[in-house]
């Protein structure tokens, strides 16, 4: 899978993470103004069978998203020169921790929205202040290891692109285009195929 991931195309990689997910958006937020128009049910029922696609968008999007980082931050770690010590272990960790908080929140979105729209009631529907308390200190958690991941996975392009211990201001430009992808995966994934084409270390 990772090789997968190194030797995919950049259109590719943007229809997969951007493109389809997107579609399925306007898909899902079509057939909502379109129940509303035309559906008897209770506009309640329609939003909460609409929004439980949402979730899974979310978790395709991510996935794909996650495993591309996966791939070029673990994928490339043998053509890193031997002289750089890359610390993989806390990238491994940080990596999964925004990963299971996403799917953990996608599967929450369903169950709130869902006791938002019934009960009407937003604090019981995600079990009180105490909750929302504990989902945004994981949130802000799962964001600082997102941006770690995006840290370490722009280093190690660029430390295998230039086969030396590098700082934040040799990468700084590959660290954005991870962070805007839709835009910067046009730039990245052609860096990635060459590496990926090339001997190893």
């Amino acid at each position: 899978m990772i090789s997968k991931f190194l030797k995919a195309k950049h259109w590719q990689l943007f229809i997969l993470m951007f493109g389809i997910p997107l579609i399925l958006q306007f898909i899902t937020m079509g057939s909502i103004m379109f129940s509303f128009s035309n559906s008897e049910k209770p506009e309640a029922l329609i939003m909460i069978n609409a929004l439980t696609l949402f979730p899974v968008i979310m978790i395709i999007n991510s996935g794909l998203l996650f495993g591309w980082f996966w791939s070029i931050a673990i994928g490339l770690q043998k053509k890193v020169p031997q002289s750089v010590r890359m610390k993989v272990k806390k990238f491994q960790y940080f990596f999964f921790v925004p990963l299971i908080y996403i799917m953990l929140i996608s599967l929450l979105i369903g169950f709130a929205t869902s006791g938002l729209f019934i009960d009407g009631n937003a604090s019981a529907s995600i079990g009180g202040g105490i909750s929302i308390a504990l989902v945004v200190i994981l949130h802000f958690f799962s964001m600082f290891c997102i941006i770690y991941c995006l840290y370490f996975v722009a280093k190690t392009i660029k430390t295998v692109e230039l086969q030396r211990e590098v700082n934040f201001n040799d990468f700084i430009g590959e660290f954005f285009m991870l962070w805007f992808y839709p835009l910067g995966i046009w730039i990245i994934q052609p860096k990635i195929n060459k590496i990926a084409e090339t001997e190893s270390v």
